[in-house]
């Protein structure tokens, strides 16, 4: 059944916190808006997430090689376009770029970063390695395939009927797009000679998994080597046998009927599928799963073809056969209960909190659990989970955890959400892809480096785990945290604060408080700071003190951004803040933008920012 929905409007606090995780950022007009605060209605977590999630969006603009001022992702590359690495650069670029809603207009833009997010939980979830697909169509069409499945109950962009666009049919295409049979061998695996790296990683990273980390493999407990408590080696074998004679097209030209993006194709022909294992041995069934798995649709636990499409292709294994049955594969895995659950996991981790103790993974088994309904009973509907999910009490008031903590703050941001979000608070903007490419690539490329020096190799994850922050148990996202990342978190700021010097990225911070903080607040150094903590800060509350630890920020914590900011300039440094504002006692323009700038360098690297 549902997640309880939290109710009533949603105020500053749960607002901010919403915004934070379900978008790349917001400005702070716009978490006033859904806040109801400062003269807008705002609204409840269930109007929230339907202003979110089910508006109409529009596509990206094409990417664009800057040689030719053409696109090239659906009409191929010529001996005029740039060299291959740096078409697939631009398509990286492209990517990132669309976690700033460019070009949309200002009333779409949170809903368009909110399918940008779900886009971006798909790639972690079916990781891409740039450099091993080494093909920049391949990425794109990877990359429109996530789109056409992320709002897959609203599903503006897609061309499947509407029971057809979930989360277990994206699995099944994901298991013959492009850039999947490049990354982990699909293109390999031929009858007679399986390789199995897809097959494994279907079944334990993208699927069933490997149970709840952390605590003990269920019961009976397995004692042959090979038996992974929830699949075997057996299954991961049956897989791969399913899998086999698949390999990219690198014409893409063999087209998907059900999301017109071009796909893999079979060795062979259409008809004949000659490196599909056929499994028609009644003494040697390469086909069949362990009874780890239970089934109602394979009771006898073999994925057996379509006698309907043998027939019509005269007895071969043709191309549709082959797909009949990795879409049985595809049916038999998410018969089981612990695949939805494992999905579940990985958006929770996403979205809420990761679980760093086997006590605390236990504590929110009842959570996993209802999502896990929530999945199989809206016909493994992504966005009807992830909705439930953001409206929820659970979400915005979670005391779960042993030590009664709250969701707010929970998280670690990543380098992604860190750099984007500074960027999106203060409203900036990427030149136009259909203006100005090169422009649109530049500042892409701040972007790019920005979260590359704190640790996110972007679509160059280590292994095909990915994101270490992502999967890798207990750390979770601590991972994002080092001592060699932490630095380059802080040194990002000034790019964007400090107004002397060059950068793509630079904020006239007077000029921002004045056009978005009441003037009795901008002239009061007490006020201002703690404005800016409820919309900059996710453990601050709406009553800060100074004086006693009455909030989640403590009062040496306000006193010391109140330090940075004032100094010591004068005998009373607030009063001498007040008259310089004020326009009281003469002080230039860049005076009183770079006291603000000690300000904002104070909050913005502080340890508190890191989190969301």
């Amino acid at each position: 059944m549902p997640l309880p929905e939290a109710t009533g409007t949603l105020g500053l606090k749960r607002a901010a916190h919403l915004l934070r995780r379900a978008t790349f950022g917001a400005t702070k007009d716009q978490i006033d808006m859904y806040a109801g605060i400062n003269g807008y209605a705002g609204y409840t977590p269930a109007q929230a997430i339907t202003q979110l999630f089910r508006q109409a969006l529009p596509a990206p603009v094409l990417p664009v090689d800057t040689k030719t001022g053409q696109e090239w992702v659906l009409t191929g590359a010529t001996d005029a376009n740039s060299k291959p690495f740096d078409l697939e650069t631009f398509v990286l670029k492209w990517i990132l770029g669309q976690s700033m809603s460019p070009g949309v207009p200002a009333n779409l833009s949170l809903a368009y970063s909110a399918r940008e997010k779900v886009i971006h939980f798909l790639h972690t979830h079916f990781t891409t390695i740039i450099s091993k697909v080494s093909s920049s169509r391949a990425l794109y069409f990877q990359n429109e395939l996530f789109r056409k499945f992320a709002l897959d109950v609203s599903f503006p962009l897609s061309t499947l009927p509407p029971a057809d666009t979930n989360f277990k049919k994206l699995t099944v295409k994901i298991s013959v797009d492009n850039a999947m049979l490049r990354l982990l061998d699909g293109n390999l695996n031929v009858k007679g000679s399986v390789n199995e790296n897809y097959g494994r990683e279907l079944i334990e990273l993208y699927s069933l998994g490997k149970g709840l980390q952390g605590t003990p493999l269920p019961s009976p407990e397995p004692t042959t080597q090979g038996d992974y408590g929830y699949y075997t080696e057996q299954d991961v074998q049956a897989a791969a046998n399913v899998l086999t004679g698949w390999t990219d097209d690198d014409t893409f030209t063999n087209i998907d009927p059900d999301t017109l993006l071009p796909r893999g194709k079979v060795k062979g022909t259409p008809t004949n599928a000659s490196s599909h294992e056929p499994d028609d041995d009644p003494d040697e069934i390469k086909k069949k799963f362990s009874t780890r798995f239970v089934s109602a649709l394979f009771p006898d636990l073999i994925i057996r073809p379509d006698a309907t499409l043998l027939a019509a292709n005269g007895g071969f294994h043709g191309e549709a056969t082959a797909l009949d049955e990795i879409e049985k594969l595809v049916e038999l895995i998410y018969e089981q209960e612990e695949t939805r659950k494992h999905i579940c996991r990985k958006i929770y981790r996403f979205y809420v909190a990761s679980m760093h103790t086997t006590a605390d993974s236990l504590a929110i088994e009842p959570i996993i659990n209802s999502m896990a309904d929530t999945f199989r009973d809206s016909g493994y509907k992504l966005q009807a989970v992830i909705e439930d999910l953001l409206k929820s009490q659970h979400f915005f008031d979670a005391g779960y955890l042993t030590q009664d903590s709250d969701n707010v703050g929970g998280l670690i941001k990543s380098p992604l959400d860190l750099t984007v979000g500074v960027l999106r608070f203060f409203g900036k903007q990427i030149p136009d892809m259909a203006t100005s490419p090169q422009g649109f690539y530049d500042a892409t490329g701040v972007i790019l480096d920005a979260i590359r020096d704190q640790g996110m190799n972007y679509y160059e994850p280590y292994d095909v785990a990915g994101y270490e922050a992502y999967h890798q148990w207990p750390i979770y996202h601590r991972a994002w945290i080092t001592p060699n990342t932490l630095p380059t978190r802080y040194k990002f700021i000034p790019t964007v604060t400090n107004f002397s010097g060059n950068g793509l990225f630079k904020e006239d911070l007077r000029l921002y408080v004045e056009n978005n903080m009441p003037p009795a607040i901008a002239a009061n150094a007490r006020l201002l700071i703690v404005e800016l903590a409820k919309y900059l800060l996710p453990l601050a509350d709406n009553a800060l003190d100074f004086s006693a630890d009455n909030g989640s920020l403590t009062a040496a914590r306000l006193n010391y951004f109140k330090l940075r900011f004032v100094q010591d300039f004068a005998v009373d440094p607030e009063q001498y803040w007040t008259d310089r504002w004020n326009g009281t006692i003469p002080a230039s323009y860049d005076d009183i933008r770079d006291q603000l700038v000690y300000l904002f360098n104070a909050m913005l690297q502080s340890p508190e920012y890191q989190l969301a």
